[in-house]
């Protein structure tokens, strides 16, 4: 079973995801750590790369190419992508967001050294800018109008008054539920 888990910068993807995978004794994988890997063995930081793909979409195909070559190959994991929902469209597809100023604050304060704002309110404007440049060009090269529209997704969790465990809690609670029904 591969279930993905998209939602906003902030929202908890990366750190609900590694604790699903580990309570289900899966696999975790992270597109944005495949392009931030990606960036430094460019010599980029990310937000450079995020730039430049505006122009050349070389990074975003890598990428996409990297996760459709999973989805055909690979079998129980978990992955966080703000595209999962595309590029797996049997998973199971779990949506996380929160306020958007604690999305702020928690980027804020686990932002690496060259992702580091000056403070949350920073912090929430790197946060729309990058949502934007993103969204733009999923749509030029998907045809995806909104990859945070929670059409998208089967099940749709406001972290905002959760913690990680409560979260997890919760998205495998729903996970057990959906894999009963299929049995």
């Amino acid at each position: 079973m591969i279930i993905s888990i998209g939602g906003r910068a902030g929202g908890g993807k990366s750190s609900v995801s590694k604790a699903l995978a580990a309570k289900l004794g899966y696999k975790h994988y992270s597109a944005g750590d495949i392009r931030r890997k990606y960036a430094v063995s460019k010599g980029m930081t990310i937000a450079e790369l995020n730039e430049q793909a505006k122009k050349d979409p070389a990074s975003d195909k890598l990428v996409d190419d990297y996760m459709k070559k999973m989805a055909e190959t690979e079998g129980d994991f978990v992955i966080d992508a703000w595209l999962g929902f595309y590029f797996f469209p049997k998973s199971i597809k779990i949506f996380l967001d929160a306020h958007p100023r604690l999305r702020a604050e928690r980027i804020f304060k686990r932002a690496d050294p060259e992702e580091r704002s000056k403070n949350p309110e920073e912090a929430l404007k790197m946060l729309t800018e990058k949502e934007v440049c993103s969204l733009e060009r999923y749509k030029k090269l998907y045809g995806i109008d909104n990859a945070f529209d929670i059409k998208n997704y089967d099940f749709v969790v406001d972290t905002t008054n959760n913690n990680v465990k409560q979260t997890t809690d919760v998205v495998y609670k729903f996970i057990m539920s959906r894999m009963k029904k299929q049995k």
